[in-house]
């Protein structure tokens, strides 16, 4: 889960940047979070009024560069820790205010094209798939999980219809050897046969193996949890996400926190449970046409955000249980750590 969406290599288009900084108002001034740092779109648009400072966040260590020239830029202004959001407790923010921490979580044109990467399913050779600060390979989890393991995988995480088919033929392939990127590809384009000329066919088993080796779930869950710990009163938390599994969690996430409820309906004298967070609008904030003209990708990304109103600290139990049936597929990984190490 990492930065903004680029729709060719000479332009770099963070997404929905205009109406992030009319959320965040930077021109006031404050220190803000930038969750993922990727290209820097909305860390350099921040920091371009003299009154900010950006603590940056991104697990890519390809990012460096960009942020070790930006800190040159930007001294005592710009922080870069090289880690995944969800430690964003562990960044030194003592004694500092924060007023927005921000979340994009899409994937950049160069991190997709990246071969090394292996995020594409254009590519050739090994699925890697790592974007930092990993344990496994997609490679590992095609050619090592067992056949329930991977069709779990591909239905919850990449709501793929013939999971348990294309499981299946995995299996079968890769007694016959190693299967690498073009294999999978094969054996997906194989399972489905009615061919969806809008989506590529590999697209959501590409996405369940992402979301699985890169633990987007637990990332997503423990980064808005910490998130909201972290942020002080009238603080502002900012989220783009670009598929429906990750923007369900989140709608939850601020929806359960902006509603006061008691703790059981069969004891009046039970205490209330104060709001933590203020929706200005229910419903996400999507990109105009103009913005979807000049970078087609954006057409996907939602928008939502929330004002902190209550320093409650002991909130996470029911949206950990809400999406723990999620978080179980993802511990399928302690399997893989026992294989390969």
């Amino acid at each position: 889960m990492n930065a903004t969406i680029l729709s060719n290599n000479e332009k770099h288009y963070p997404v929905l940047l205009k109406e992030i900084l009319s959320i965040i108002s930077p021109q006031n001034g404050g220190t803000f979070i930038d969750c993922t740092f990727g290209q820097g779109g909305y860390s350099k648009s921040i920091l371009k009024f003299s009154k900010t400072k950006v603590l940056a966040i991104d697990r890519d260590i390809d990012c460096k560069k960009i942020a070790e020239n930006l800190e040159r830029k930007n001294k005592k202004r710009f922080i870069f820790y090289n880690k995944k959001f969800s430690n964003i407790d562990q960044i030194n923010c003592e004694n500092l205010k924060i007023k927005a921490i921000i979340f994009d979580l899409g994937y950049s044109y160069t991190q997709i094209k990246d071969p090394e990467k292996g995020l594409s399913f254009e590519n050739t050779g090994l699925l890697n798939m790592r974007m930092g600060i990993n344990e496994f390979t997609a490679s590992d989890v095609i050619n090592k999980l067992e056949q329930n393991d991977l069709e779990l995988i591909f239905k919850f995480f990449g709501d793929e219809k013939k999971s348990k088919l294309i499981a299946k033929k995995i299996v079968s392939e890769r007694s016959r050897g190693l299967i690498d990127t073009q294999k999978l590809v094969k054996i997906i384009n194989s399972s489905k046969k009615n061919n969806n000329k809008k989506t590529h066919n590999a697209t959501k088993v590409f996405q369940a193996l992402r979301i699985f080796v890169n633990k987007e779930i637990s990332e997503l869950v423990y980064g808005l949890i910490k998130s909201v710990k972290i942020l002080e009163k009238n603080g502002l938390i900012v989220v783009v996400s670009f598929h429906s599994l990750e923007d369900k969690i989140i709608k939850y996430f601020f929806k359960s926190l902006s509603e006061q409820s008691k703790n059981s309906r069969y004891y009046p004298e039970s205490v209330e449970k104060k709001k933590i967070l203020k929706l200005e609008t229910k419903k996400p904030i999507v990109p105009s046409k103009g913005e979807i003209a000049i970078n087609n990708p954006s057409r996907s990304a939602k928008l939502r955000y929330a004002i902190k109103i209550n320093n409650e600290k002991d909130f996470e139990k029911n949206f950990l249980k809400k999406f723990e049936n999620l978080l179980e597929i993802e511990r399928l990984s302690r399997k893989l750590w026992k294989i390969c190490f």
